[in-house]
């Protein structure tokens, strides 16, 4: 068995009451008491390692928050872009014209949705492509 040491602490009288008032419910000695409240405060407990577990969890997640939000924003400039180049370049339908375009593009945007499909379900994605194809762009140039 260890030898323990004394140790003199002053505590205000609420704070006295309450050990004392613990340490009768307890059936235990204050020292006792405070010894456990001491190694307490002293190691890391539950609490300490749950929060350092917590706050990692919390960094992975801003992480991958700020890579969806650079992604969507490229996808937004994809898409703005590409809508400016289409009404740019297309020319306005004549009246009789219009029920024809209409179906045209019914069936095209079935074939879109389809091919969209088949592309989701392979897990191709066009922003990982263009990285791809950037940094394939880099090496050349750099050979």
């Amino acid at each position: 068995m260890a030898v323990k040491q004394r140790l003199s602490v002053y505590l205000d009288a609420d704070m006295m009451a309450r050990l004392e008032n613990l340490a009768a419910k307890e059936r235990a000695p204050k020292s006792s008491i405070a010894e456990a409240a001491i190694i307490s405060f002293l190691t890391a407990d539950d609490a300490d390692r749950w929060e350092a577990t917590l706050t990692r969890r919390l960094d992975k997640l801003t992480r991958s928050v700020d890579r969806v939000e650079r992604d969507l924003e490229f996808s937004i400039e994809a898409l703005a872009l590409y809508i400016r180049a289409w009404l740019t370049a297309t020319p306005p339908l004549p009246e009789g014209a219009q029920a024809a375009a209409q179906a045209k593009g019914r069936e095209r945007y079935e074939s879109f949705i389809e091919a969209l499909g088949r592309r989701l379900a392979k897990g191709q994605r066009l922003a990982k492509e263009v990285s791809e194809e950037i940094q394939s762009d880099v090496s050349d140039e750099n050979s």
